[in-house]
């Protein structure tokens, strides 16, 4: 019986080894959405904010330096050309004019009285009562003196210019944009205290983020709408764009010529739709970006044996459902678009889509 009894045991042992032998079994395959890559045309397209300004803008500064005594317009008001804005106190100017004045009627006196002198010495040498040297003598004081009057003359004028530049005037038709006086405040010859807009053609100033220019210039044509009526939308022209980055902001200034039916007031919010020219790339759903090591990637399908591999790839515009590479696939190539997020390298699958 107890030789029985271990045999008995012996087989269970080997029945239980044999069940520990199973081999572990396969994982099905992961089951993804690919889509095709297919080359793509996209057109960068960025929607900027601006301002409606005048072409020709300037800012007026008198050209002398005073204590302003009367100013006749502000912000916002309509002028004329020619038109006083503004005053100094003109007291030493006035001055220096009846000064300037006085010194021309002397020396009008002189002329009068050296040209009679002349004209008497002209006589007498002729009748030999006085010598050559004293007729030159007296025509001497004659050129002299009018000399003196030229002077006094170019004197004068140059105080009523100085009297002239205590006035601002207005050089153009247009409105004013701003203003830094206020009467009783003392200014500087130069010194900016009104701005003024002209009249005419009207400009959109555009802030541009310097990455918009990565892929070149926009194209010309720019579509722009007032921010509250985009059913008012027409085509404008990039007139200028800034040769230099602003610094603090990171911008280029771009200015777009409206057209003439366009008459906005100064000021008016608009909206602009700027476009790079046309690229060539590949475009996918963002569900389709993976990372490698911190870079963009995507999971390619290997359609011979239904298994995937990591791929880097070169992002060439992130846009607002989609992006566009531009390195690191070729056409035909099947991305993985859904079901991505767990996939490992080598990695079978069960695959379906276009």
């Amino acid at each position: 019986m107890k030789p029985l009894r271990i045999l008995g045991i012996g087989l269970a042992c080997a029945c239980l080894a044999a069940c520990d032998d199973t081999t572990e079994a396969a994982p099905p395959p992961q089951q993804v959405r690919v889509i095709s890559a297919a080359s793509a045309q996209y057109q960068p397209i960025a929607e900027i904010t601006g301002e409606v300004k005048a072409r020709i803008q300037t800012e007026l500064s008198f050209r002398v330096s005073g204590r302003v005594i009367e100013r006749r317009v502000d912000v916002g008001a309509h002028v004329r050309a020619g038109e006083v804005l503004a005053r100094l106190n003109d007291t030493e100017q006035q001055a220096d004019v009846s000064v300037a004045r006085a010194a021309l009627e002397s020396a009008r006196a002189v002329v009068k009285q050296r040209t009679l002198a002349f004209e008497r010495a002209k006589g007498l040498v002729q009748l030999q009562v006085i010598s050559q040297e004293t007729f030159d003598e007296a025509r001497k004081d004659l050129t002299s003196a009018q000399a003196s009057l030229e002077a006094a003359a170019a004197g004068l004028a140059t105080a009523e210019d100085a009297l002239s530049y205590t006035e601002l005037k207005a050089e153009a038709d247009g409105i004013v944009t701003a203003r830094s006086l206020e009467v009783g405040q003392v200014v500087s010859a130069a010194q900016s205290v009104l701005t003024l807009a002209h009249d005419g053609s009207r400009d959109v100033v555009f802030d541009v983020f310097e990455a918009f220019f990565l892929g070149g210039p926009p194209l010309t044509d720019v579509a722009v709408a007032p921010v509250g009526d985009r059913a008012q939308e027409v085509k404008g022209k990039i007139r200028e764009v800034s040769p230099v980055i602003d610094t603090k902001a990171g911008t280029i200034r771009i200015k777009v010529a409206l057209p003439e039916a366009a008459r906005w007031p100064l000021g008016t919010p608009v909206v602009g739709k700027l476009r790079s020219a046309p690229a060539d790339g590949i475009v996918l759903p963002y569900s389709a970006m993976t990372s490698a090591r911190g870079e963009p990637a995507v999971w390619l399908v290997n359609s011979d044996n239904s298994s995937v591999s990591l791929r880097k790839v070169s992002v060439a515009r992130y846009r607002r459902s989609d992006f566009v590479v531009a390195n690191g696939l070729s056409p035909n190539d099947l991305v993985v678009s859904e079901g991505g997020k767990f996939l490992r390298e080598g990695q079978a699958v069960a695959w379906e889509g276009k």
